[in-house]
Parts: structure tokens; C-alpha cells; sequence
């Protein structure tokens, strides 16, 4: 299950009117009874909820006074996320006779009182901020919001926000929707929260509230899944610079290759992705490759071998990332502690959602070829999995089979998805060329009917700022870009990036606008840099026939340290200047 949580906005979407109706209820009690989580976002004050609004006891937490206060129903705890607002600034609008509500943390009031407000925060010289709902204008401290109160209430939850849905209609849903894995916004919303939505109920207020609670219900929002590729991962480029990315739920990945052939790079580049969007990761490391990540907690050693036990109370945190480093355990105990550890994994992904992905590197030491289902039981369906090996005939059928997307590299990685698809007795779909560039691999998403297709995988944050400092500072050899003129009269060598702006500077006009001219600038730095957004900079300015050849090298010049952060007057031996 994707979706443990629904996150609803009480006024114009569970309530019409302030009253949230009968067969609403019925709709939430069901919700609860597939074994999710309720929890209601609204900026109204905590004690004038409770007045409109029996039925708190339906949810896990209620996040109120938009984003300051958690009320905790089941106990009747609250925790204040904020501080009390100042009592000069609430004297103060009283003074100008603004008529006001004043909760714990909150201030409110309505339009057109919002420039008196705005007015009074500026002559105090306070830390404020107003937020609007509908015509409600709304005083809190900088930084508190639906988004915050969610966050918090998540936290206490053990939740992830890549397992909650949230439904909204107003300008201060805004910033909880966006937290969400999944934003939808009733038909009353206003338009720029409908915009901005991943799913736009057809009814309004509660009935619209009813309509996806049965989406939720009838398939998890697996219909919506299309549509949610604003958290897709990149992966990489393919040779027309279209971008490759893939879901961030549902799918399992091979990645297949010979040592040396960038298995590591692309897995390494994955996880960074993984880490930066919030999603959860685990991964199970037979051969300890991963001795020192830096968005993951190591437990394991040469020494000493991880527990389940000890796994598990870091994933209890959804903040926190491990790799588990197998080295410590004798090669024929590893796939029984593997069997051990991802049954554990599969009951905590069915309670919390998480971890979300796991990536079992060595895949054929834990599931290997001769591997039994006994042995170690796969839940159907059981997704979002990672495999990485060197040989896929090394790996069990049964595993192979459950993959939806196949990244082959190495020398021959045409041959590894040969290999692929006769372990599973398909067919290749027909391609024109199976053949990948220098650095490329190739890509065959079973899920689709495409072809496989060959792509440049994304570096690493590490692989990128190695080669940055390369190309900034370092030797390019063969290369190397050459300033040679039009009849090739100059052999002027730049090894560099700083080299290649000192000889720019110096090289003759005739010969810089010979180059600039055939495109060379932008062909090296998208061929040998691979940088395709630089290459692309500059290509706008070799087609600009306005430009002078004094502006036109001192635009490149420019560009080129906005992307690498260059010494205004670097040497070729500069050093720490790159990013």
C-alpha cells in the first residue's frame, strides 16, 4: 500500500458551511477501517473546531491554527509549534479597531484588514507573516504554515510524506499539498490550487472529499500514478538530450554489468537521488562496497556482522537511510540473514510504507540461480527493489521475472540484455541499434512496448566534482581543445578551462571567430565535458551575429566560471576553486 495517510483541509473541503455531514463520516470511518491514517490540516482555532466538529476522534492528529498547534484527539494532548504572538502587536490592532480572533499562536482577521495588519508589522518591526484563506487573513509567526504542522505530526507518526494524500481547496493549502505525495483539490478550489494539483475531484466541498476518498479505496490511486512525475528520478540523457527518468514507486530495477562498468557510479548517482527527494532507502551489502556513504548509516563491519534488530531501529526513523555491510558474516550465512532481514522489510513497508526503496547489491550472493522460494519468500508484488549484479544468469528466475526496467552497461551491454531477456524466456523487442556510445548504457523498460534505447547515465555528486576539477584544473590530454584557425595556421593547446580562457583572451579575433562560428566552443564542452547546459549557453551565443568578438569572449568567459566557479585570475595550477 503507497497511501497510509489523507491529509484533509476542513472548511470548503471535508465541511460545507462549517459542517462536516453524515455520509462524509461514513466515508472517513471507512477510510479507516482499510488501516490508513486521518489527519486534519485547518486553520481555524483549536476550541472553535471542537465546537463545529464532534468527531475529532476520527483522526490521528489535528494540525491547527494552520500549522502552530497539534491537538492529539485520542489523549487530548496538544503541543504548541510556535510562540504566543506579541502583545503589543495585538494591542495595536485593537487600537485601529481591527476586529480579531486570537488563538495560541495565531491572529486572525479578514480582508480588507490585511493592509492595516501589514502596516502594524512593519511600524512594530516584527518577525510576522499573513497568509490568506478565502477572504480569512491570517497573522503567524515567519516560517509556520499547514506544511510545518504536517511535518510535525508526520514526525510523531513514524510517517513519511511520500505515503500521505492531501486535499485542499484555498491559498493556504498551498504549501501542505506541495509536502504531499499526492495533492488533490476539490472542484471549489480555487483555481490556482487546481493548477497546481496532481488530481482535481469532479465534485465539490465534502462530496469531492467522498469522491477521493473511493479513488483511495478502490486502487491506492494507482490511476494517478502517470501523473505524478514531478518526484520522478533523472537518470540520465539520451544522445538527442532527452531526458531519462523513472517513477519513484511501484517498479523494481536491474542494473547489469561487468565490474568496472559503472554499476557503482550509476547506483551511487540513484541514491543521491533517493536522498534528496526524502524517499527512504536500505541497502543490503554483501561485498561491504559501501564503506563510507554519506546519506546512509553504515552498520556492519569486517568484524562485526549487523542484527536485523539494529537495521530495523534505524529505519524506525523515516529520516535516516542504512546500508547493511554483510562482510562480517561467513559467505554461506549471508542469504539467510538476508531472508531474515527482507521479511522483516516487507512488515515494516506494510505498516509504515517504508523503506522506500531497497537496493540489494551482489544480487547473486543472497539470490542466486539455484536459489529456493522456500528459502526465502518474496511477497507478491513486492516493489520498489533494486538488483545489482554482474551476470543476470546468476540470479534466480523468480527475481528476474519480478523486474520492470533493465539497465545494461559494461563493454558489452547488449549482450547483458541478451542475457536478461533469455533468462526469462522473452523476446527483445526490435530495435534499429542495440549499440551504446563511450560511457553510455542501455535501457529496456519492460513495462512499456518500446524498444530498449541507449542513454549517458548521470554522474554521481562525487564522480561530478572529480571531473569538474578536471576540467576546470586538471590535464585533458588528446582531449584538450585547440585554437588552430581557419587554415590551421596556430596549434594553441588548452589542457583546461582556465587555460582555454587565458589563450581565448589572447587568441587573434580571425581565429576566435573562426571557432565561434563552426560551433567548436559549444561541441566541446556538450562532447567532452558533458555538460550539456553550458554547451547550450554558449551555442545561443556562436548563433548571435550581433556580438562583437571582444562581448562574445567575454560572455563565454563569463559562463563558463558561473558553471565551474573559476579564479577571476587563475593559473593552470589553481586549486579548491572548483564546486
Amino acid at each position: 500500500m503507497r497511501y497510509l495517510a489523507l491529509a484533509c483541509d476542513y472548511d470548503g473541503t471535508l465541511a460545507t458551511n462549517g459542517q462536516v455531514d453524515a455520509t462524509t463520516i461514513t466515508a472517513l470511518e471507512r477510510l479507516l477501517a482499510s488501516g490508513r491514517r486521518l489527519l486534519l490540516v485547518t486553520g481555524r482555532e483549536l476550541e472553535d473546531l471542537v465546537s463545529v466538529f464532534p468527531r475529532l476522534d476520527l483522526f490521528d492528529w489535528v494540525i491547527a491554527e494552520n500549522g502552530a498547534l497539534l491537538y492529539r484527539p485520542s489523549t487530548r494532548e496538544e503541543k504548541l509549534l510556535a510562540g504566543t504572538p506579541p502583545q503589543e502587536f495585538v494591542a495595536a490592532l485593537h487600537e485601529r479597531d481591527v476586529p480579531l480572533s486570537v488563538g495560541r499562536v495565531i491572529v486572525a482577521t479578514f480582508e480588507p484588514h490585511e493592509t492595516t495588519v501589514l502596516e502594524v508589522i512593519r511600524d512594530l518591526g516584527l518577525e510576522l507573516q499573513v497568509i490568506f484563506n478565502k477572504g480569512a487573513v491570517m497573522v503567524l509567526p515567519s516560517g509556520v504554515n499547514k506544511a510545518t504542522g504536517l511535518s510535525a505530526a508526520l514526525e510523531e507518526l513514524k510517517l513519511s510524506a511520500h505515503n500521505v494524500v492531501g486535499v485542499g481547496d484555498a491559498e493556504n493549502d498551498h504549501a501542505f499539498l506541495r509536502l504531499c505525495e499526492c495533492s488533490a483539490a476539490v472542484a471549489n478550489a480555487l483555481p490556482a490550487v487546481m493548477d497546481h494539483a496532481d488530481f482535481v475531484t469532479r465534485a465539490d466541498h465534502s462530496a469531492g472529499a467522498r469522491e477521493l476518498i473511493d479513488e483511495i479505496l478502490k486502487d491506492d490511486l494507482r490511476g494517478l500514478a502517470g501523473k505524478l512525475t514531478r518526484h520522478y528520478f533523472y537518470l540520465g540523457s539520451r544522445p538527442s538530450g532527452e531526458e531519462v527518468r523513472i517513477p519513484p514507486y511501484g517498479i523494481n530495477l536491474l542494473v547489469a554489468g561487468s565490474s568496472g562498468g559503472g554499476k557503482s557510479t550509476l547506483t551511487t548517482s540513484l541514491l543521491e537521488r533517493f536522498s534528496e527527494g526524502g524517499y527512504q532507502f536500505c541497502v543490503i551489502d554483501p561485498e561491504g562496497d559501501y564503506e563510507d556513504p554519506d546519506n546512509a548509516l553504515m552498520l556492519g563491519n569486517r568484524h562485526d556482522a549487523p542484527s536485523v534488530d539494529e537495521v530495523l531501529q534505524v529505519l524506525d526513523d523515516p529520516a535516516r537511510n542504512v546500508a547493511v555491510n554483510l562482510v562480517g558474516l561467513p559467505l554461506e550465512e549471508r542469504p539467510r540473514f538476508f531472508g531474515a532481514l527482507i521479511s522483516r522489510l516487507q512488515d515494516l513497508r506494510a505498516r509504515t510504507g517504508r523503506p522506500h526503496w531497497i537496493v540489494v547489491d551482489e544480487t547473486h550472493h543472497v539470490l542466486s540461480a539455484g536459489w529456493e522460494p522456500g528459502e526465502i519468500t518474496l511477497a507478491q508484488g513486492f516493489t520498489s527493489i533494486v538488483f545489482i549484479t554482474v551476470h543476470p544468469k546468476s540470479v534466480t528466475p523468480a527475481v528476474l521475472k519480478s523486474v520492470d526496467l533493465v539497465i545494461a552497461l559494461g563493454k558489452d551491454p547488449a549482450e547483458m540484455l541478451d542475457e536478461f531477456a533469455e533468462c526469462i524466456a522473452e523476446s527483445l523487442p526490435a530495435s534499429d541499434s542495440l549499440e551504446s556510445g563511450s560511457g553510455q548504457a542501455l535501457l529496456w523498460q519492460r513495462y512499456t512496448c518500446d524498444a530498449p534505447f541507449p542513454f549517458l547515465p548521470e554522474e554521481s555528486r562525487g564522480e561530478r566534482q572529480r571531473h569538474r576539477r578536471k576540467y576546470a584544473e586538471g590535464d585533458l590530454g588528446e582531449r584538450s581543445f585547440y585554437f588552430r584557425g581557419a587554415q590551421g595556421e596556430l596549434n594553441l593547446r588548452a589542457q583546461n578551462l582556465i587555460l582555454f580562457n587565458q589563450v581565448a583572451e589572447g587568441v587573434d579575433d580571425a581565429t576566435w571567430v573562426y571557432h565561434l562560428r563552426n560551433g567548436d566552443y559549444s561541441r566541446w564542452f556538450r562532447e567532452v565535458l558533458k555538460n550539456q547546459d553550458l554547451a547550450a549557453e554558449v551555442a545561443r551565443i556562436e548563433q548571435s551575429e550581433k556580438l562583437s568578438p571582444g562581448e562574445s569572449r567575454a560572455q563565454i568567459k563569463g559562463i563558463i566560471e558561473q558553471h565551474y566557479t573559476l579564479p577571476s585570475s587563475a593559473g593552470a595550477s589553481g586549486s579548491d576553486n572548483t564546486r
